[in-house]
């Protein structure tokens, strides 16, 4: 069962926002204003207009925000030496810059807000008609406003806090969502190659084997009609079979169960062989009996090597070449195809997509490649294939 989705926390929108800032300072002008003239406080009424409007603002621009209600503060206490409704907004006002200013500027705002602690609280015990103002009557109110304050500064440092560490996730995640597609492309990179490589192979075998075939049905076609009539078979077995590998290859492309054989390995060396001699090639091969079980890939890797090295020999050998195929498993396969044909000249100096893809598969699972000119007159490619 899978577990339930949670829901994505509840935020407001950029527009609910500014509403939001709207309705907060609508309403402490309203009842604050509204208070201080019941009472008849004329100078209240003007402290908390100017101390609250600003609030409207305290989103995009809080160090300014802060600095008028502060400042306002500050002419109040040199004023009117009692408390008004707007006071109210100095909290507001340091929560909102610890929240969406600069670090410091929330740490200034604090000490800011305990200075006036102080200097609030010793102006408004005067306006309360105190005969004497001592620290023991001073010190309740200095502790209460600074408890308020550290707690506005506090809270939006926290949220701040909070967002910075959710931005860092969320970019973090993007980096990890455009690394996770680079990754596909990469991979599908990889993939393109190793198909193009497949079907060098398949294309350039078969094609071989059906020329050579070709030729040979075309000369006996004079003088040994069945001959011929065989060696037209031999041809489209060897198109269907190169058909189906491409089918397969095709396959690879698609996404649910293509229907066609499994990729071959070392057990289809022996049809390999057989197929090479059916078009006249003289080859030596020596095998291992019975196949041994090694991974699939490696599997296909050295078939490959063995399919792209016959295919060399008839392409670049010359007519009458001998060929020597010897393949060992043991602690790692060892695949040997030496020819005693015409030489490394006709072979490119290795520059062909052939040796280029033998090296590529070796290399994919860690062996090796190597191919030149073989002692004595000829061709030897000879690769090693860790299990």
């Amino acid at each position: 069962m899978p577990p339930p989705q949670q829901r994505p926390p509840w935020r407001l929108s950029e527009g609910n926002r500014r509403v939001f800032d709207v309705l907060l300072a609508g309403g402490l002008f309203v009842l604050g204003v509204g208070g201080h003239l019941v009472v008849g406080d004329a100078p209240g009424m003007l402290f908390t207009a100017v101390q609250v409007a600003p609030l409207v603002v305290r989103r995009s621009h809080p160090s300014l925000v802060f600095v008028l209600v502060a400042g306002a503060s500050a002419a109040q206490a040199l004023v009117h030496d009692l408390p008004v409704a707007g006071q109210v907004a100095f909290p507001i006002a340091t929560y909102s810059v610890a929240r969406w200013s600069p670090r410091w500027h929330g740490v200034g705002a604090l000490l800011v807000g305990c200075v006036g602690a102080l200097v609030a609280s010793w102006s408004w015990i005067g306006g309360f008609g105190a005969p004497e103002i001592t620290w023991d009557a001073v010190v309740p109110y200095v502790v209460t406003i600074t408890a308020i304050v550290t707690t506005a500064w506090a809270l939006g440092t926290a949220a701040q806090t909070r967002e910075r560490y959710v931005a860092g996730l969320v970019e973090r995640a993007e980096q990890a969502e455009r690394m996770a597609a680079r990754e596909i492309e990469l991979a599908a990179q990889d993939e393109r190659a190793r198909i193009a490589r497949e079907m060098h192979d398949v294309v350039a075998h078969g094609l071989s084997v059906m020329v050579v075939q070709a030729d040979g049905a075309r000369y006996a076609a004079e003088k040994d009609p069945e001959l011929a009539v065989e060696t037209l078979a031999t041809i489209a077995d060897t198109g269907r079979g190169a058909l189906t590998e491409m089918r397969r290859l095709l396959g690879l492309l698609r996404s649910g169960d293509t229907g066609v054989r499994p990729q071959p390995g070392l057990v289809d060396l022996p049809h390999l062989v057989e197929e090479a001699r059916a078009v006249g090639m003289s080859l030596d091969a020596d095998l291992p009996d019975p196949v041994p079980d090694v991974p699939e890939g490696v599997g296909l890797a050295a078939y490959r090597i063995v399919q792209e090295a016959l295919t060399n020999v008839r392409k670049h050998a010359g007519p009458g070449a001998a060929v020597r195929l010897r393949v060992q498993v043991g602690s790692d396969i060892e695949v040997e195809v030496v020819d005693d044909g015409r030489g490394a000249s006709s072979y490119d100096d290795g520059r062909g997509h052939g040796l280029v893809g033998m090296r590529e598969r070796a290399a994919l699972h860690g062996g090796t490649v190597s191919a030149g000119p073989a002692t004595g007159g000829g061709f030897a490619v000879s690769a090693r294939l860790p299990l």
